[in-house]
């Protein structure tokens, strides 16, 4: 994520100054400069347009900032919003938007046009198996660290999802979790934050949320750290928002062919056929919307498998929804799907 801080200024320095400061920025950095006061909390906005028009009304040059700046600027309280915020401030054209925490100093500048999406979701990631089925690849290397193309599946999925504004990750971890730690570290390096949480024993598909307590929104993305895939993540998120789900699964058809003609019987007769047909199922495919109320049902320290919570929700009448991807999805479980994962990404736009 790109570094905006040259873009905060004082609200004590002079336009002049900040007219210096515009200038030794370039592209879309160099549209609005964010004004914060003596305590960092934001008070306004600066740009070219604001600076034209005070001097127009007699301000002069030498004032400080503060005496131009807009203060009907447009923000977002981090973790404090919807996907409607985002679609107003497209509406607007507005592309840097500032994230503030709860005094109102700023945490990071987004710049909109650059992302897919923001989406007011945390994300945890599966990434504690021992990938049996693909040794020897995996004797000295976890699974979610294999390379598909340049970089790993886990590095696909995480990257992905911050490309439509997720940046608040755990990934579950067990196997060689040291690598995978080494190698992400806290997420610094991508703009993000990333925590860990260490399983010592097997939990299961969806096990270790139970014992993860620090859910700041109010739905959390889980996914598992070996999917290959293209999902539209925004409209995931706003199907399943706009449904008002518990929960959501999204899933991949799958196709079955008869090769025999099939037929319907009522009793001992035959009322009708069907030559050689193909039935279409829908399969989970390892991304879930869940609200963060529904994980208090996952209970601590106990094997438990996403099919476990979607029994629990069922029998509770809580809402289940599913949706489909309609686009590229592959689970790389066997030694074929990392072959064919090999060649997709030559041709596939993640």
């Amino acid at each position: 994520m790109k570094d905006f801080s040259r873009n905060i200024i004082k609200e004590t320095i002079t336009v002049k100054e900040a007219l210096e400061v515009l200038n030794s920025l370039s592209g879309k950095d160099c549209l609005t400069l964010f004004v914060t006061n003596s305590k960092g909390k934001l008070i306004g906005t600066l740009t070219d347009g604001d600076i034209r028009r005070g001097l127009l009304s007699g301000k002069e040059i030498h004032l400080e900032v503060k005496d131009f700046m807009n203060k009907t600027f447009k923000s977002i309280k981090n973790n404090l919003f919807n996907i409607q915020n985002i679609d107003e401030l497209r509406a607007l054209e507005i592309d840097l938007i500032p994230f503030l925490n709860e005094d109102g100093s700023i945490i990071k500048i987004i710049d909109l046009s650059q992302k897919k999406s923001i989406l007011p979701l945390q994300a945890v990631i599966m990434a504690g198996g021992d990938g049996k089925r693909l040794r020897p690849l995996t004797n000295d290397l976890p699974k979610p660290l294999l390379k598909v193309g340049n970089k790993p599946i886990l590095e696909h999925n995480i990257d992905r999802l911050e490309s439509f504004g997720i940046f608040d990750f755990t990934i579950t971890v067990r196997y060689m979790s040291e690598k995978i730690e080494n190698y992400f570290s806290d997420g610094k390096s991508k703009g993000i934050k990333i925590n860990y949480y260490h399983e010592t024993e097997p939990l299961g598909t969806i096990g270790a949320l139970g014992n993860i307590n620090s859910f700041s929104t109010d739905t959390v993305l889980v996914l598992n750290s070996d999917l290959l895939t293209n999902i539209d993540y925004e409209e995931f998120y706003r199907e399943f928002n706009e449904s008002g789900a518990d929960m959501a699964i999204a899933s991949v058809p799958y196709h079955v062919n008869v090769p025999y003609a099939v037929l319907e019987v009522e009793n001992d007769t035959v009322v009708s056929f069907k030559e050689k047909p193909v039935y279409t199922y829908y399969s989970s495919a390892g991304i879930y919307l869940i609200k963060t109320e529904m994980l208090k049902l996952i209970p601590k320290n106990q094997f438990y498998n996403a099919t476990d919570l979607m029994e629990k929700i069922i029998a509770l009448k809580k809402k289940l929804v599913y949706f489909p991807i309609h686009g590229y999805w592959l689970d790389i479980g066997q030694h074929d799907d990392y072959l064919k994962a090999q060649e997709d990404i030559k041709h596939l736009k993640l």
